[in-house]
């Protein structure tokens, strides 16, 4: 029987871990030729005594697959573009790209400081968008020689970046951010045969250890709910052909459980027709609130 993504090559970045580790060795299970990039930095993005992402390549060719490793900043243009090379130099093609690569810096915003900000805007957002542009750039390229591609790009966002996270503003600024680039990625390059999709997954991490401390499994099944191996099916199946036609989308991913997110959307309005006073807006949101659904609680609060 054919594995889902025979024949694709599928770059993943931080995936020495966690759930990136996960996703690279589904992929490889489904017959993808996997680039496994990791820089090997510790959970604060503090440089690490050695690059995991060797070993997980000896992982999947250890269960006979195929992967190559990448070691470079996917954050930086040099970086970026070296990880979309290593695909194409190793395997002569590039179906799908997995942005998963982040840290943490988690402070309440008082305590908060502009260095910790823009470290985790930069792994996290900037650290999509540019694995993101270099390929869409190569994808860009075949379409254009005739050789239409069937590309996927599947971006990791969060549930901090679709209600927020008390203690983590600059993380849920970045994740809100990846939503909207994924949104825009969706609709600019669907004329080059790129879906563009993102997943808000919930796992036990390096990221998320303390808050999910406990193995959360069910007894009788030996089913653990928090391990990131639940999330990448969903991440495999988005990252392959099989997908056709699901593009701009986020999705939440737990356990066993999946739920299409819908976003903002336009609720309760009211239109005067004219300038309104202060007090006529305040009354006017007023009765707006009233008629509409509360928002969801901000994790954390």
């Amino acid at each position: 029987m054919t594995a889902l993504c025979d024949g694709r090559v599928v770059v993943v970045t931080g995936a020495g871990r966690g759930l990136g580790r996960a996703h690279a060795r589904a992929f490889a299970a489904e017959g993808a030729r996997v680039v496994v990039n990791d820089l090997g930095v510790g959970l604060d993005g503090a440089p690490g005594p050695g690059s995991p992402a060797g070993q997980v390549v000896a992982e999947i060719r250890a269960a006979g697959g195929e992967a190559v490793a990448h070691g470079g900043d996917i954050a930086t243009p040099e970086g970026a573009a070296s990880l979309i090379a290593t695909a194409l130099e190793a395997y002569g093609r590039l179906d799908t790209l997995v942005n998963n690569a982040g840290f943490l810096r988690d402070r309440m915003l008082v305590n908060l400081d502009e260095d910790d900000f823009d470290a985790v805007l930069r792994v996290h957002l900037k650290g999509h968008f540019l694995p993101l542009r270099h390929a869409a750039a190569h994808w860009r390229a075949e379409a254009k020689a005739g050789r239409a591609p069937v590309a996927r790009i599947v971006n990791t966002a969060s549930g901090a970046g679709l209600l927020g996270s008390v203690g983590q503003g600059n993380y849920s600024a970045a994740k809100a951010g990846i939503v909207g680039l994924t949104l825009v990625a969706a609709a600019e390059l669907a004329r080059y045969g790129v879906q563009v999709n993102a997943i808000a997954p919930a796992a036990r991490t390096r990221m998320t250890e303390r808050t999910f401390a406990q193995t959360m499994a069910a007894p009788e099944s030996g089913f653990d709910a928090m391990a990131p191996e639940n999330v990448s099916p969903l991440v495999v199946w988005l990252g392959s052909a099989a997908s056709a036609g699901v593009t701009g989308r986020v999705f939440e991913a737990e356990a066993g459980r999946i739920t299409v997110m819908e976003g903002w959307r336009p609720g309760p309005t009211a239109d005067k027709g004219a300038r309104r006073s202060p007090a006529e807006a305040g009354e006017a949101v007023q009765k707006l609130l009233a008629a509409a659904e509360p928002p969801g609680a901000v994790y954390g609060a």
